[in-house]
């Protein structure tokens, strides 16, 4: 790839842990590495946006947790098909399919990862508030934060786009949050409806595939696309689009990585080794 420097405005403290990105089959790439500490590393053009895939799922699922905040909507309403609430369409344990309101399962049965759930829950979030969702996750979440080129373009499943700018932002929102209680932000990182199998889209068949509130969680999951040295409490997502966003709360250090390369066998290689090295450098 042409590797691209940093912004003169962003912090360039760049590991050298970033710096094999410019290796990587892509044609444009950006990363952040965010700490408790602010900003410990940088990659890239931070300004350039991309799609961001699923990964909007955070911030659709970060807009929800803010809707609970503000009394628009409670965890355990009914939301969805069969009694399925708020809390099963974020865990991805409502029964929805795929990327179709069509019920595969009863609601806590199985974990069948849903884009088509968070849409519902968006739709959800649009009657109750009476705004629509996209203007909605910018107030909530893109406007406090900062986030100034982040948007909502597609479904609420994997329509969003922003720039490493922005992740950094939000990175560090979910090392201390602000935008939402500790008692909250602790269900949202922690399992949701314990024991529950299910595939990991690009990583198979997962016993358990372990997910809170819209953060998928890594616990014992292998393979798995965070590295080696992520301990098991890390909660993140990737995106199709070759995106990622990781927090680990124990080494409280965030990774998020942008490219314009559909996610691949290319892929899983290089995150786990990044995300390794990214820890022997911060960590």
């Amino acid at each position: 790839m042409d590797s691209q420097q940093p912004n003169a405005s962003t912090p360039t403290a760049s590991t050298s842990a970033l710096t094999a990105i410019d290796q990587w089959p892509v044609d444009h790439a950006a990363a952040v590495v965010v700490s408790a500490d602010g900003v410990q590393g940088t990659w890239g053009d931070l300004r350039r946006v991309f799609p961001l895939a699923s990964v909007t799922k955070l911030l659709v699922g970060y807009a929800a947790l803010i809707a609970i905040e503000e009394g628009a909507i409670e965890l355990d309403q009914p939301a969805g098909p069969q009694g399925s609430t708020v809390r099963h369409l974020l865990a991805h344990a409502s029964g929805l399919a795929f990327d179709e309101n069509r019920v595969r399962a009863e609601p806590g049965e199985k974990r069948i990862y849903s884009s088509a759930g968070f849409e519902v829950l968006a739709d959800l979030i649009t009657a109750e508030t009476d705004i629509e969702f996209a203007d909605y996750l910018a107030e909530a979440v893109f406007a406090p934060l900062g986030m100034t080129s982040a948007e909502l373009v597609g479904p609420a499943g994997h329509g969003a786009q922003a720039s490493a700018d922005d992740l950094a932002a939000f990175a560090a929102e979910l090392c201390a949050p602000t935008l939402v209680s500790g008692e909250l932000f602790q269900q949202a990182t922690s399992v949701q409806f314990p024991g529950l199998s299910g595939i990991l889209p690009g990583y198979g068949m997962q016993k358990p595939n372990d997910w809170g509130l819209a953060f998928e969680i890594r616990s014992e999951k292998t393979p798995h696309w965070t590295g080696a040295k992520n301990s098991p409490r890390t909660f993140g997502h990737f995106g199709q689009s070759g995106t990622f966003l990781w927090v680990d709360p124990d080494a409280q250090v965030s990774c998020a990585v942008l490219t314009d390369r559909a996610f691949g066998e290319w892929a899983i290689p290089r995150w786990t080794q990044l995300s390794d090295a990214v820890f022997s450098q911060i960590c």
